[in-house]
């Protein structure tokens, strides 16, 4: 399978081999660049923003003294570091693949993408819910925000949410590319 441009890594094509009638199938198509996939400049910016939104999570949930007395806001914290971490080499390699003009749509990587799209954005999502769901408690049920830090609780759980919207378009696009082929 032949995923480099040709002015990158130019080599001759080999002869095509006789192939017996059994044998004989098409040549595979294929996929489009389209933008939001891996190595294109909307890719890029869905990376960054993902990286953004849950690296300013982690530091909002990590600055206040009393979130590791709750489960869900250490979950939060485990989610979004694994959402930050994940997104910055992605985006690497993204801006690699931008810079020497490399297709990066080769199904086995495009798959371990839409996995590890799948799984991070899974698991921010889950951690925000639960956040939202111990906010919720905290501000409306307990009446005790006086002496807790609501705010930036609130604030770390609503940028994992739009870092999960950044990073949902992610997963989609390389899942449905692999479903497409």
């Amino acid at each position: 399978m032949n995923v480099s441009h040709a002015s990158v890594h130019p080599v001759e094509d080999p002869p095509p081999a006789t192939a017996t009638p059994v044998e004989n199938h098409p040549p595979r198509v294929r996929m489009d660049d389209i933008e939001g996939m891996p190595g294109t400049l909307l890719g890029v910016a869905l990376r960054f923003f993902q990286f953004l939104f849950a690296a300013a999570s982690l530091s909002v949930m990590a600055s206040t003294s009393d979130f590791p007395s709750v489960t869900a806001f250490c979950y939060l914290v485990a989610a979004t570091g694994l959402q930050s971490l994940w997104s910055l080499a992605l985006a690497a390699v993204d801006v690699y693949a931008i810079m020497v003009k490399r297709s990066l749509q080769n199904r086995r990587l495009v798959s371990v993408f839409a996995i590890g799209d799948g799984v991070t954005s899974t698991l921010t999502f889950a951690a925000a819910c639960a956040s939202a769901g111990i906010t919720v408690l905290i501000d409306n049920d307990l009446n005790s925000c006086a002496q807790n830090h609501c705010v930036q609780f609130e604030t770390s759980t609503a940028l994992a949410f739009i870092s999960w919207f950044a990073a949902l378009p992610s997963f989609l696009f390389n899942f449905w590319s692999l479903a497409s082929r």
